[in-house]
This record gives structure tokens, sequence and C-alpha cells, in this order.
């Protein structure tokens, strides 16, 4: 259980995460972060904390060619899919593969990967994954018009997410896609 929250702000994608690991009714807060960066892109994963690793130590991520949209849903997923095989994360189930539900920016774009690999852009230029999900986008929602920072953005809506959600708590852990030159 998680929530990591990203928007996109002045060409770059933020992300926020909290620092929970929960199993049943058991919470411990981690130190390894769920929101990192990999290269150009900016990562937070919620599902597994071994996925989250392979995607932060393993995922040599290709460089982004072309048609961004297409490139991710092609080029990047095949990237990906291979990496959590080679981890033993990726699962098969009925002939299909699944594996987990992460965040991803890159150059500007925020994306949704869900647990069937399916690559989600979301028009709103705010996003939200994990148990407090919806907590967050109604905060993201809220502070949209507002004029604030997006650490404060992605603050209130982390902040919203752990304080009605059991499993969400902090420290929150942020990072940005680079400046593009």
């Amino acid at each position: 259980m998680t929530v990591i929250a990203g928007l996109v702000h002045k060409g770059r994608v933020h992300l926020g995460g909290d620092s929970a690991g929960v199993s049943g009714l058991s919470i411990a807060i981690r130190r390894d972060p769920k929101v990192f960066r990999n290269g150009p892109y900016v990562v937070g994963f919620t599902t597994s904390y071994r996925m989250g690793q392979l995607l932060q130590h393993a995922f040599q991520p290709p460089h982004p060619t072309g048609d961004l949209h297409r490139f991710m849903v092609t080029t990047w997923t095949d990237a990906l899919r291979t990496c959590l095989k080679d981890g033993g994360w990726a699962r098969k189930d009925s002939e299909q593969e699944q594996a987990g539900t992460f965040l991803v920016g890159i150059h500007g774009r925020l994306y949704s990967v869900w647990d069937d690999y399916q690559v989600a852009e979301h028009a709103d230029g705010y996003a939200a994954v994990g148990c407090g999900d919806d907590l967050a986008l109604g905060a993201l929602h809220a502070t949209a018009a507002l004029g604030l920072s997006p650490r404060r953005r992605l603050t209130a809506a982390l902040a919203a997410a752990e304080h009605h959600s059991a499993g969400v708590a902090g420290p929150y852990v942020y990072a940005s896609t680079p400046k593009r030159s």
C-alpha cells in the first residue's frame, strides 16, 4: 500500500511518494525510496519493493525517440518487460503477463503504467497511484489553480492521503525529471 503522486509543471515532471512498507496490518517505514530518477526518467512505484528495486537499479530504460507515447507503449515497455522477467518479478496468469503499478515521467509528460503494462497519459497533468490515490487526486485537483509550487502541491496530496489512509506514512520523498536544455 502506498501513495505516489505526480504532476507536470513548466515542462518537468515532479513526483512525491510516501515511505510505508505495508503487509497486512503491519507497517514499516522504509529508507529505500519509492520515488527516484533513472537517467532522464523519474519513477514512483507501488505494488512491490522488489519491482521498484528492479526499476531503480536494474532497468536500463532506452532513450526516447520519435512519437513519445508510441515509444512508451512499445520500445520502453518491451525493455521494462525484459527487465522484470530477468529479475524474477513479472508474473504470468492464463498466458497474460502482469507486473505492478507505477508513475513515470519523461520530457514533461506523465504516464501511469498499470499491472497489465497499459501505459496511460493523463490529460489533467497530474496522476496518483496506490491505496491513497483518490485522496491525493482530490488534493491535486483542489490545488491546481492556487499557484503553489509543485513540491507544495505534492506535499498537500501526500498529507491528505496519509491523514485518511492507514496504508500511507511519511516521510515523503520527491524527485523530478531534469531540466531540459
